[in-house]
């Protein structure tokens, strides 16, 4: 059965980064040693997170709901959503209060309810889905409203990151390098396969230690050209992890995303006031719908790439979340429900509820219970379900939603 998950008591992290591990088989125990990066507390306190926390999760139908996006399902039977573990990683690295959350405001109650700690000023409410370029464009004149020495990494709340240690150590050094002139950072993960669901980004001359210039973004290529990709050794999955000074992000918006600056630009007065929020929602729905690659990372002239290895998954599938999960003796995934599998292999199910679930000669599919809904999939066939939810909207409208 798989929940939302109300506060509970975060988990003693290195126990808890070990079920991770044990779970997943992706990463050694030596990962997990004492290093905490080094930063003297006046550093620290101009050093902010943003957490991305808007999306809907439709590849994970119908687990994953309008009502119920992924990042607030504990997928991995952990005790923590995926949000929580977000949250609970950055706290090494970036203050409690210096941490925001930017979601939909349908959300609000989710979020408050999973990450008590955050105060309202510390969760941002977007009144309409924008794509990540408004989300952040919005996040940094906030943060700097607050502090104008800020700087701020931006991650996405529904990743899994297994080496959380190496994510600290390549967070600290991202803040370093990004605070030292007017740069723009992403975090480049070395491929492990040729992946055709990732958008890849190939590396240019050495800038720093670890971190390189960007010569091109290539948004998910064919089969073969990922084959190329990864033997060249010069190109790395692009995570979606960014970094940046507030004032950078915000030059970078004004010279190179222009219309999407005039909406933001205007509210230079209304940041961190009472008056914010009434700001927002009159001016925020009417921003463009752009990713922050497409608005900015593609275009500047001052991206760079820092190269990393850090177990980490995007959880963008149902196939994914198979890979990254304990099987049984016959290779299925049950998240933690009642399964009477009869020559079934390579299989994931997830049950909501008490209900058995008994199969015969089943192979590689999946079987997604969440009540009102039944998904019965092979995963070869995975990529059709966004089409199954528009197909499900046209149909019967958003109950199902």
């Amino acid at each position: 059965m798989v929940n939302i998950l109300p506060p509970k008591k975060i988990i003693d992290k290195d126990f808890f980064l070990v079920l991770i591990i044990k779970s997943a088989n992706l990463a050694d125990i030596s990962e997990f040693s004492s290093y905490r990066p080094n930063m003297d507390e006046s550093q620290n306190k101009h050093r902010y997170c943003v957490i991305m926390c808007g999306g809907v999760g439709s590849r994970f139908w119908p687990y994953s709901r309008e009502t119920r996006p992924k990042q607030f399902i504990d997928f991995l039977g952990t005790g923590r959503s995926l949000l929580q573990m977000s949250y609970d990683r950055i706290l090494p690295i970036v203050p409690k209060e210096n941490v925001l959350v930017v979601t939909n405001a349908l959300y609000a109650d989710l979020i408050k309810q999973q990450l008590p700690d955050l105060s309202d000023s510390q969760i941002l409410l977007e009144p309409a889905r924008r794509n990540t370029a408004p989300c952040i464009a919005w996040a940094a004149h906030h943060i700097h409203a607050i502090d104008p020495k800020a700087s701020m990494v931006v991650t996405p709340s529904d990743h899994l990151i297994m080496r959380e240690r190496e994510f600290e150590k390549a967070i600290a050094h991202g803040f370093e390098f990004v605070e030292g002139g007017n740069r723009l950072l992403t975090l480049g993960i070395k491929p492990s396969r040729p992946e055709t669901g990732y958008g890849y980004i190939q590396v240019g001359k050495p800038a720093a230690d670890s971190i390189m210039s960007v010569k091109t973004f290539t948004e998910k290529p064919d089969l073969e050209l990922a084959k190329v990709f990864v033997d060249s050794g010069e190109f790395f999955w692009n995570a979606g992890i960014f970094l940046w000074s507030t004032q950078t992000i915000i030059d970078s918006v004004r010279a190179l995303a222009p219309d999407l600056a005039k909406v933001f630009d205007a509210g230079e007065e209304y940041y961190n006031t009472p008056q914010e929020s009434d700001f927002i929602q009159r001016n925020f729905p009417g921003c463009p719908n752009i990713s922050i690659d497409y608005a900015i990372m593609e275009k500047s002239k001052d991206v760079y790439v820092e190269c990393v290895d850090l177990g980490w998954n995007d959880l963008g599938t149902w196939s994914a979340l198979f890979d990254n999960s304990p099987k049984n003796r016959d290779g299925n995934v049950t998240q933690q429900c009642n399964v009477l599998a009869y020559n079934t292999s390579g299989t994931i199910f997830a049950v909501n509820g008490e209900k058995l679930i008994v199969t015969e000669g089943l192979k590689d599919y999946i079987v997604a219970d969440a009540g009102d809904v039944l998904l019965i999939c092979p995963k070869s066939k995975e990529q059709s379900i966004k089409q199954m939810v528009n197909d499900t909207k046209l149909n019967f409208g958003d109950k199902y939603l």
